[in-house]
């Protein structure tokens, strides 16, 4: 992590509350997501809500919680965070171990959005996978993905060889079409863990 937020606790608190800003939530339902106790939650919640960074709404019982989108930081806080925590960063960590991974792209409407393509905000993110791979280490890191960052992860897998053909039309819709390159995102990541 940048040493730029006081905890990482604060840091996936505000990545939460940015990059998956679709979902309602509570302290509860955040403390639950973080894995940490709704005690060592609020303090950080107190102090992004004293510096004018959250919005609460009161509904019945429940503090709704959000990023006020009017602060001068949100948008720069959200390209960091999604630099730090977004799909990229998560789908690069899950998909990256797969030994015998040739390419790894993420492609379809999230690459096209990425890419400065106007349309309608994506709902999952589809990740093609090169390579001799296992496939269902390739479904495993699809669901440990699909649960971390919220919304469906679909993989495809290609062997080198379909890569290669050009009679493929849905490879040659890929490489035609915005794409995001994880390949050396996931092998730094490997170089790092070792």
């Amino acid at each position: 992590m940048v040493p730029i937020f006081r905890t990482e606790t604060q840091a996936r608190l505000l990545a939460a509350l940015s990059l998956r800003a679709d979902r309602t939530w509570t302290l509860t339902s955040l403390a639950r997501e973080l894995g940490v106790s709704v005690s060592g939650l609020h303090p950080e919640v107190r102090r992004l809500e004293e510096a004018g960074l959250l919005t609460v709404t009161v509904i019945g019982r429940s503090r709704v919680l959000g990023i006020d989108q009017s602060h001068p930081i949100a948008k720069p806080l959200a390209e960091i965070l999604g630099y730090l925590y977004g799909p990229e960063v998560v789908i690069a960590e899950e998909f990256g171990s797969i030994p015998e991974t040739d390419l790894l792209l993420v492609f379809g409407s999230w690459a096209a959005r990425h890419h400065g393509e106007p349309g309608p905000p994506p709902h999952d993110i589809d990740v093609l996978v090169v390579g001799d791979v296992d496939r269902a280490e390739v479904y495993a890191a699809a669901d440990r993905a699909q649960v971390r960052i919220g919304m469906p992860v679909n993989p495809v897998l290609a062997s080198p060889r379909r890569w290669q053909a050009a009679s493929d039309a849905l490879i040659r819709q890929i490489k035609a079409s915005p794409t995001i390159d994880l390949t050396s995102a996931g092998a730094e990541r490997k170089e790092r863990d070792r």
